[in-house]
């Protein structure tokens, strides 16, 4: 499917913040998809997925959400700089730019009234945690998402701690070999999503490593990849439809 890719701003306030948007060239309206990007910043490897969901039907939005920090990309070999990044976000902001983003996609005619996160590493627990805050999210699909277990500020919430207010369900992958989320958070993220009673599916791949999806990364997986963005097109495309 041909797409069109285009860099805009949304405003959030007084303040622009950068996106990447691609959607299929012609037809729709299509499900709105906000992929939100790794601590490493909106990179290649992030649009490149903005992409390949547009192509499979998706209008897709992806913000910077850095953007008001300065060298708001880094390599994959800068771990101290990824974290220094990351440790800039607070949650009730990480929410009111997602929900800025979504707000943008609304606009446009050409976009369905439902809406979906996804996103890997930092993004995935953003995705997640704007799914429990954010009622026009209808599905989520968080990647190896640290964090959801644990409120990111001292004295707020954790992500997981809100999963009552879904409103739609949940499809997470997690890696066995990943040292940054052990297994003992991914069952307790999957534990509290039980005991929530909305719906979920939580994936662990035994032998998958942070970053699975990621070609740029050694920890690419290159199987598990090809089936956890194929399952996830389809749980998009069904709960999205």
């Amino acid at each position: 499917m041909d797409i069109i890719k285009q860099d805009v701003t949304v405003a959030i306030g007084s303040e622009q913040m950068p996106c990447y948007t691609a959607r299929p060239a012609s037809g729709g309206p299509y499900p709105g998809l906000v992929v939100v990007m790794e601590a490493f910043g909106l990179n290649g490897h992030i649009r490149a997925m903005a992409d390949r969901f547009a192509a499979e039907g998706f209008a897709v939005i992806s913000p910077n959400l850095f953007f008001r920090q300065p060298n708001n990309v880094v390599g994959y070999n800068d771990l101290p700089g990824a974290m220094r990044l990351m440790g800039s976000l607070k949650d009730d902001q990480i929410v009111a730019d997602m929900t800025a983003a979504i707000n943008s996609l609304k606009q446009h005619k050409d976009v369905k009234p439902k809406f979906g996160t996804t996103g890997f590493c930092m993004g995935g627990r953003v995705a997640f945690l704007t799914a429990v805050r954010n009622s026009d999210v209808c599905a989520t699909v968080p990647f190896y998402g640290g964090g959801m277990t644990r409120a990111g500020q001292a004295g707020g919430r954790a992500p997981i701690d809100d999963a009552a207010n879904l409103k739609g369900p949940v499809l997470a992958f997690f890696g066995g070999k990943d040292a940054f989320i052990p297994v003992s958070e991914v069952d307790k993220f999957r534990e509290a999503l039980s005991r929530s009673g909305k719906e979920a599916e939580v994936v662990l791949y035994a032998d998958a490593d942070h970053g699975f999806m990621c070609d740029e990364r050694p920890s690419y997986h290159p199987e598990h990849a090809k089936e956890a963005f194929a399952k996830t097109v389809a749980f998009f495309r069904k709960n999205l439809s």
